[in-house]
């Protein structure tokens, strides 16, 4: 009972903060709900007996979406002062927010801890014998190989893709062609002087 009820709230909040972040106004305020998204996600994984998923999602996912938001920061003109004339009318939501991170977090410690049938559901997400962390990867790089390294080819795709839409040719800005180095004879690469005594280079 108490697994269904964390799983119910875990989920509740999971959508409703995904669509905060493709409503939200302020793109802060976008990347705040999406960090709150991804702590509900990992709940879920931990209901699942997946605790090898939930940490990754939470160190990896969270780090790279606060890194987002310092770019977010960087790139957009956001003017501080406005929100911080704005940030006491805020505190109310956030802290209402983080006494419902806190309640879940309470109730996944509490789902583990008092319900009947969390160490069943712990051993059946997992082979026998076997660690999560181990059955992860075997299946990653046995059943589903090719999937693994499409996705990993699809991501540098796209970095590349990246790299190429935002690089723009600056004007007077020196740049490195390797054709010209590599056709510099020992004639181009070197002057000989005849210096004569008494005068300088």
């Amino acid at each position: 009972m108490l697994q269904a009820i964390a799983f119910y709230v875990f989920s509740f909040v999971l959508l409703v903060s995904a669509l905060m972040v493709v409503s939200a106004r302020n793109p802060v305020h976008s990347v705040l709900f999406l960090i709150f998204a991804f702590f509900n996600a990992a709940g879920l994984f931990v209901l699942l007996g997946a605790e090898f998923l939930a940490m990754i999602l939470v160190v990896v996912y969270v780090g790279a979406v606060a890194v987002l938001f310092l770019f977010v920061v960087m790139m957009l003109d956001v003017d501080f002062e406005d929100l911080k004339k704005g940030a006491l009318q805020y505190l109310p939501i956030g802290a209402l927010i983080g006494l419902g991170m806190a309640a879940e977090l309470v109730l996944v410690g509490s789902v583990w801890a008092f319900a009947p049938g969390a160490h069943t559901a712990l051993a059946s997400a997992t082979p026998a014998g076997m660690t999560n962390t181990e059955a992860l990867g075997h299946i990653l790089y046995t059943d589903y190989v090719y999937y693994f390294q499409i996705a990993g080819l699809v991501l540098l795709v796209a970095m590349i893709g990246a790299i190429v839409l935002t690089l723009r040719a600056r004007p007077g800005v020196r740049r490195q062609s390797i054709p010209a180095q590599n056709a510099r004879t020992p004639a181009m690469a070197m002057e000989m002087h005849d210096v004569k005594p008494g005068q300088g280079a």
